[in-house]
Order: structure tokens, then sequence, then C-alpha cells
């Protein structure tokens, strides 16, 4: 076991540990910027489904019903602009962080083979490739990276933590290169619903990908647009090729999603209106926060979509997050997500109405 856990970083939400206790003691508590879990709830039409599929003694198939691989081949074709997607394009996962984790080693990466991610990034990329035994780098432009022993390229767009969005003339640019050089493209699109001052395109749109799905794979979720973190919902959608083995090897793994869960995310996919709605009080809370963080000295970039803001005070983060956190508001540092974040915070826009206006006022 210790060999396995050696490969790891330390856990980095572990840090915050004592500044979550200094925000704690603010007299009107804790305003919770950090982590960026949903805390509206669970749309009522997403919780029928859910419980009208309690009653499921049977194993549920890794593969998901016929009915979840309709709903998700309709979203992809309808809300992405995709074509011809079948169910063999799509596959469930049990939410997108195990996929994101575990994804090197089902490809059978080891050593010797390289993973990239973008230089701020979600740090399980990183991780991913550690558990694999594979060796990884971060880059600011992917199509400058040696392409030798290169087997799986991750884009982010809208990023996690930046909220910057890649243009469909650059993704357009990337994919063409990494099917030129035979790299296996991976585009992590969970913000994609979540665009604010950029229109987000999806890896599968004809547009960027010529009507081909071949070396390309986009990952989804509904963790944020459906408020659906805590039912474990994500799917991957792109060639076929790649997803049937993945398949296979998840069916050995018993890595099924429990079919309470695929009935909510047909609910899910089925309604776009919730999706209007939950947009709608996050673009609220976006303003309040931007507005107030801008007039308290802060400098704010990227950040055209996803459920981030991503600031700066031209200071250690770390002095930002005591900062903040002296006025009973916990952010997280930009460090988590690469040494190139060492002067930004991360500050999320899921927390309450009530909470984000007590942030704004104590701003």
């Amino acid at each position: 076991m210790s060999a396995v856990s050696d490969r790891l970083p330390t856990f980095p939400w572990d840090k915050l540990t004592p500044y979550k206790a200094t925000a704690a003691a603010h007299p009107d508590g804790i305003v919770d910027l950090s982590v960026g879990t949903p805390v509206d709830p669970v749309p009522e039409l997403i919780q029928k489904a859910l419980v009208a599929a309690a009653d499921s003694p049977g194993y549920p198939t890794v593969w998901g019903t016929p009915e979840l691989r309709d709903a998700i081949t309709g979203w992809v074709e309808r809300r992405l602009g995709a074509r011809d997607v079948t169910h063999r394009h799509v596959l469930p996962v049990v939410g997108s962080k195990e996929l994101v984790a575990w994804l090197p080693t089902q490809l059978g990466l080891g050593p010797g083979d390289r993973v990239a991610y973008p230089r701020l990034a979600y740090p399980t990329y990183e991780v991913g490739a550690r558990l694999a035994r594979a060796e990884y780098e971060a880059y600011d432009d992917p199509t400058e990276l040696d392409p030798e022993g290169l087997k799986l390229l991750w884009l982010n767009s809208p990023s996690n933590p930046t909220g910057g969005v890649l243009p469909k003339e650059e993704l357009t640019r990337i994919v063409a290169w990494a099917r030129e050089h035979g790299i296996l493209l991976f585009s992590d699109e969970c913000y994609l619903e979540l665009g604010w001052e950029a229109d987000p395109v999806s890896v599968l749109h004809p547009d960027v990908n010529g009507g081909s799905y071949e070396g390309i794979v986009a990952v989804h979720s509904l963790s944020k647009r459906s408020n659906l973190a805590g039912y474990r919902a994500a799917f991957l959608a792109g060639d076929p090729a790649v997803l049937a083995p993945l398949l296979e090897i998840r069916k050995h793994g018993g890595m099924m999603t429990p079919a309470p869960t695929q009935a909510a995310v047909i609910a899910a996919l089925g309604d776009d209106e919730h999706v209007r709605v939950q947009r709608e009080r996050y673009a609220a809370r976006r303003t309040l926060l931007r507005e107030a963080l801008l007039a308290h000295g802060f400098r704010i970039e990227h950040s055209e979509a996803s459920l981030y803001l991503w600031a700066t005070r031209g200071e250690s983060c770390w002095d930002t997050v005591s900062h903040l956190a002296e006025r009973g508001i916990l952010v997280a540092p930009g460090d988590f997500y690469g040494p190139a974040g060492a002067q930004f915070v991360r500050v999320a826009l899921t927390a309450t109405d009530e909470r984000v206006a007590a942030a704004v006022q104590r701003l």
C-alpha cells in the first residue's frame, strides 16, 4: 500500500485546514468559496427519477441502460452539435474524477509513457499519471511538446481553475496536431454549460474534428450543471476504438454507475430548464463577487467561463488566503493547480445567495 501512496503528492486541501479554522471563527460564520461543491437543491424532476428507480436490487451494467445511452447521445448531438453519435460513441463513468485518476492505468500506460496537461490544471491529471507510473508534464501550448512517447494529452476548456476557454480555431489546430502524431486526446469539458463571456465549444463539434471522432474523447459531468456531485454521474463521448476497450476493462473492474443514478441522469439530460435556472443563480453570484473583489483591489484574469474567478492581489497566494480568512472567507490557493498559480486564488461561485452576500459585505 505504501508503494502506491508514496507515488502521490500531499493531498492539497489538507493545507487549508488552519485557514479554514480562522475563517470559521468569524462572528458571522465562514463563507466557503474554496472547493466548488454545489450547494443548491437537486432539481425535483431528477430527485423523482432517482426515487422511482430506488427499487433496484440487481446489478447495473457498466455500459448503462439503452435509455441512458439514448439520453447521452441525444444530449451530445443537441447541445454540443456532434453528428452521427451512436451508443458505441458513449460510455457512462462513476463521476469524472475517478475517470481522470484511473484513465492512464486503464489505457495501459506506464514507465516511459508521457501524459501532458495544462500549466494550470486540475491536480488529478498528474495524480492519474503518477498512479500509472507514467511520466507527466505541463504545457502552455500542447503543440510545442515533444510528441515522442506522448500517449495522452489532456485539454481542459473551460479551465479549472482559470475559467479560460479555448477558441474553436485553437481546438481545431490542437486536434489536428494530436492526430498527426498519433496522440490520444481527452478533452475535459465538465464546465462547458457555464460560459459567461465566451461560448465554449466541444472537440466533438464537426468544425473542430472535421466530422471524425478518431483519437478524441470528451469528458462530461452532471455535477455542476445539475447539482449532482453527490450522485457521481458523468460520461465519455468520442472514438469507439478507445471506448470499447475501456468498457471491457471497466466491466472487469466493476465500475458501474448505480441504477438509480442512471435513471436520474436520463431525467437530467432530457431537461434544459433546470440548467438555465442554475446558470442564472451562478451568473448573479458571479456578478456580485466579481464586483466586490475588484473593489477590494483584486485583478481578475480569464474567468470567462466555469464556476470560478481567478483573482490576484499581486502577492503570494497564501498571503491572499490568509487575508481573506481573517474576513471569514475561504478560497483556494492558486498553487494547488501548479506553480504558475503562485500569486492567484480561485474563488468559487458555489455558495448560497446569503453566504455570497455576506462575502460581498465583508469585502
